[in-house]
């Protein structure tokens, strides 16, 4: 295996199509509908549709966010980077560090449904043993290991055809649901107000399941030093990947709660699309819509993937944690340290999760302790992007509202989720969940200790125009640290 520590990855692989499929799938929507919906019905009953409805408002800020700062800092680590630069390098490193935690624990959580759903497809009997389910969940896995360990190109060409064929099905499902006549209860526009949740702990609670929801759009940040134009491609993409997956996701809520009884959902707690789909087309329905949520899961591993391997390259590059992290590969200009020893801490986490429980259990604990993570991450990010635009946010009133106000407020809103339902979560989700965001406090201060200069760092401000310099790829000293292929296009 021939290997350079200086190299960087491959430069302009991912187009603006490319980085909206990865969005999309990011957010694995068919996926997101199977497993979460149960989780989200017991959380807030009815009213789920309102709280995605109130929750893709602040979360488009947060996209706002991302979109704005990717303009001024192309790096791999996206949030770690833009958080330690304008608010402070602890707060950065503990921000890429609820990525990474966030997606490691989501190895588990999204690599249960994949094995069961693929089993599904041949047996439903075999779809709840967990230990079978792991199994498989984890050949999966490990596919989509090699598939990111092939580089960018491999990874968004098998991303458009398992992303392609999940979106028609769900398309095709949420027509035949309009026409679907057999209901457990008739639509009501109370579903999208603040009417059936309970008290403000209730909406919180509701609100940390829906984040989960949305959560993996941002890997097109984390692609940023592979794409081309990158400065304006990667946030437009981002913002493009919410606004589609809402629309699929209130489509499918709304369609649960007409077609389906309380009973039904509950019975199917770890894929209530496959009941939703028997219901609207009965034999073939329930195969078709596994086959989209298996597709899902699978093509959001890849994309969880890529998030916590280029966040890990990116603190092994600054050094924050260890150096062979930072390591990319001669041919496939992959951070194949990172990438292998991902791979490494997930299995070991697929052999621990069969002393958990049920995969429905598992999912359930998974998906809060995510929801605190993701929003530590996305809060901090959108205070970051006004700290790096204050001297601009009176320019325009552009800037005001969409690079300051809004993206302030979606901060605000994830900081109150994370603190509001706390109260409301169980013991294992909140350990899980603030757990793992302690264990990054021992890489932090020991690196710090050790003179990273990543604690040291230039201060992001979008007053002054951001220039990274290209390096060829045979003029990178060794031991280079550079930016290989990036030019400047802001």
């Amino acid at each position: 295996m021939s290997i350079s520590r200086g190299r960087g990855l491959q430069a302009n692989v991912l187009g603006t199509f490319d980085t909206v499929v990865m969005a999309v799938a990011g957010s694995a929507p068919a996926y997101s509908i199977a497993a979460t919906t149960a989780v989200l019905v017991g959380a807030v009953g009815l009213a789920s549709p309102a709280a995605l409805l109130y929750c893709a408002i602040p979360m488009l800020g947060i996209a706002l966010a991302f979109s704005y700062l990717s303009r001024i800092d192309v790096n791999a680590g996206a949030s770690y980077s833009w958080v330690g630069r304008t608010l402070h390098p602890f707060l950065g490193f503990i921000s890429g560090w609820s990525l990474v935690v966030s997606a490691t624990i989501f190895m588990v959580a999204g690599s249960l449904p994949a094995g069961s759903m693929t089993l599904a497809l041949f047996d439903e009997g075999l779809a709840e043993n967990t230990a079978l389910s792991t199994v498989v969940g984890a050949g999966w896995f490990l596919v989509m290991l090699g598939v990111v360990l092939g580089g960018a190109r491999l990874t968004v060409r098998a991303q458009l055809i398992m992303s392609g064929v999940e979106l028609a099905i769900l398309a095709l499902f949420a027509v035949l649901a309009l026409f679907h006549t057999d209901n457990a209860r008739s639509f009501e526009w109370s579903w999208l107000g603040f009417g059936h949740f309970d008290g403000m702990s209730g909406f919180a609670a509701g609100a940390l399941v829906a984040a989960f929801y949305f959560w993996g759009w941002d890997v097109t940040s984390n692609l940023s030093e592979e794409t081309r134009n990158s400065r304006r491609t990667t946030g437009l993409a981002g913002l493009i990947g919410v606004g589609v997956v809402f629309l699929l996701f209130e489509v499918f809520t709304i369609a649960t709660n007409v077609i389906l009884t309380s009973k039904q959902i509950a019975d199917n707690d770890a894929n209530v699309l496959a009941a939703l789909g028997e219901e609207i087309w009965p034999g073939w329905g329930g195969k078709l819509l596994i086959m989209a949520v298996m597709l899902s899961t699978i093509a959001t591993l890849e994309t969880t993937l890529i998030q916590v391997t280029r966040s890990l390259f990116a603190m092994g590059r600054d050094r924050t944690m260890p150096e062979a992290l930072g390591r990319v590969h001669r041919r496939w200009n992959t951070p194949w340290v990172a990438i292998a020893a991902v791979g490494a801490v997930a299995l070991l986490l697929f052999i621990a999760s069969n002393a958990l429980g049920s995969v429905g259990d598992i999912l359930s604990d998974a998906i809060s302790a995510i929801g605190l993570q993701i929003a530590v991450y996305y809060g901090l990010t959108g205070l970051a992007v006004v700290v790096a635009y204050r001297k601009m946010l009176l320019k325009s009133v552009g800037n005001f509202l969409f690079g300051g106000l809004w993206p302030l407020l979606g901060a605000v809103f994830m900081f109150w989720v994370l603190v509001e339902s706390l109260g409301e979560l169980s013991s294992a989700a909140v350990t899980i969940g603030l757990g793992g965001l302690a264990v990054g406090l021992v890489p932090m201060l020991w690196y710090w200790r050790k003179g990273s200069e990543y604690y040291r760092p230039v201060k992001l401000d979008a007053s002054r125009t951001v220039e990274t310099d290209y390096v060829p790829d045979d003029r990178v000293p060794a031991g280079s640290h550079a930016y290989e292929g990036l030019s400047t296009d802001f």
